[in-house]
């Protein structure tokens, strides 16, 4: 049987979460009658009264002050407590335990109508260093055995407020993906007296999936992405968490992250709704120096209209489906460089 060079029929190994991707890039084409979401270009208000996090405004339980840079404050909602009360119906099959721990707000920046892409260098500088404080001084903590950074952009990841912000979950539940990519780091250290998330690093490096790099940074679409568009920052040297990182490396890492989020929004000339996560070592006093410390980025859209939806095979089988190639994807991100469409600036 003869067959079409522009179909693929392959599956690639993910080394961080020890999982198989399948790869179907010659599906990426096919006929879309499916439902689209329009473009939106939101434009909100440098303050928004009815904002929860804007300054001096009241929230559910407290009020924020006049501040001028970063601000964090105790979500008034927290999923965790340092009060949790164990449950009295679990036993030692449908076991349970209390969700000790906190969770945090971090604004990035006072004006409402800001994200990443209009923060100066200066205020990104800012926003890692907060994060690095907030990481070393929350996993202190005897109830927090894992500190979970993550932002939610745009409404297509469910964000409900568009004022520049992250969450922090700090409790003493150890997310899936970073459990299983400490173990992945540990196992292939002892294998082969190499550090993953570097042994990543040398691959993309060199490759054609580059999209960004400094001193201390590579950015890039990786060989094994589940998303269309998805994004790791990975670090030069090993670091296993922010809190290893030094002083010019958080600068770094600010510029990039401003970086990779203007080229997101410069591929369509939209604001480009993501998720992103810091997968950094757990705190709970194990030994974590072999954790390969990275960012992530989801983007949900591969088109500017179309979403990848999970549906049977990643909802219902349990692995993820790329119908796209990495490097080409890579391309689209490269030529999206320069400027911030909207205002001219990236900082």
């Amino acid at each position: 049987m003869s067959l079409d060079p522009q179909v693929v029929w392959e599956q690639r190994w993910h080394p961080l979460r020890e999982e198989w991707v399948l790869f179907t890039s010659h599906r990426g084409g096919r006929p879309w009658i499916g439902e689209t979401h329009a473009p939106r270009e939101l434009d909100p208000p440098a303050y928004d009264p009815t904002c929860a996090l804007c300054p001096g405004n009241r929230r559910l339980r407290g009020e924020n002050p006049a501040y001028t840079g970063t601000y964090w404050f105790t979500n008034d909602l927290p999923c965790f407590s340092p009060d949790a009360p164990g449950s009295p119906d679990g036993d030692s099959f449908y076991r349970t335990r209390p969700a000790l721990g906190t969770a945090e707000v971090v604004c990035y920046h006072p004006d409402h109508g800001k994200t990443f892409v209009d923060l100066a260098d200066d205020e990104a500088r800012a926003v890692v260093e907060l994060w690095a404080e907030r990481y070393r001084e929350l996993g202190s903590r005897p109830d927090v055995d894992h500190v979970l950074i993550f932002e939610n952009k745009g409404s297509l990841v469910g964000t409900s407020n568009p004022h520049p912000h992250c969450q922090i979950y700090a409790g003493n539940l150890v997310y899936a993906h970073m459990e299983r990519e400490a173990e992945a780091g540990r196992r292939f250290f002892e294998r082969t007296g190499r550090f993953l998330g570097q042994e990543v690093l040398a691959r993309e490096a060199a490759g054609p999936r580059v999209i960004a790099a400094n001193d201390h940074f590579v950015a890039c679409v990786p060989w094994f992405a589940r998303y269309a568009y998805e994004i790791l920052i990975l670090p030069r040297r090993q670091a296993a968490s922010l809190a290893e990182l030094t002083a010019g490396e958080r600068e770094a890492l600010g510029l990039m992250i401003r970086e990779v989020a203007t080229r997101y929004d410069n591929l369509w000339q939209m604001p480009m709704p993501y998720v992103m996560a810091i997968h950094q070592a757990p705190t709970d006093g194990r030994d974590y120096s072999t954790f390969p410390f990275h960012i992530e980025f989801h983007p949900p859209l591969r088109k500017p209209d179309t979403m990848k939806y999970l549906a049977g095979p990643e909802i219902g089988g349990g692995s993820m489906t790329n119908e796209s190639n990495p490097d080409d994807r890579a391309a689209d991100l490269r030529s999206a460089a320069g400027p911030h469409y909207r205002k001219g600036t990236a900082g």
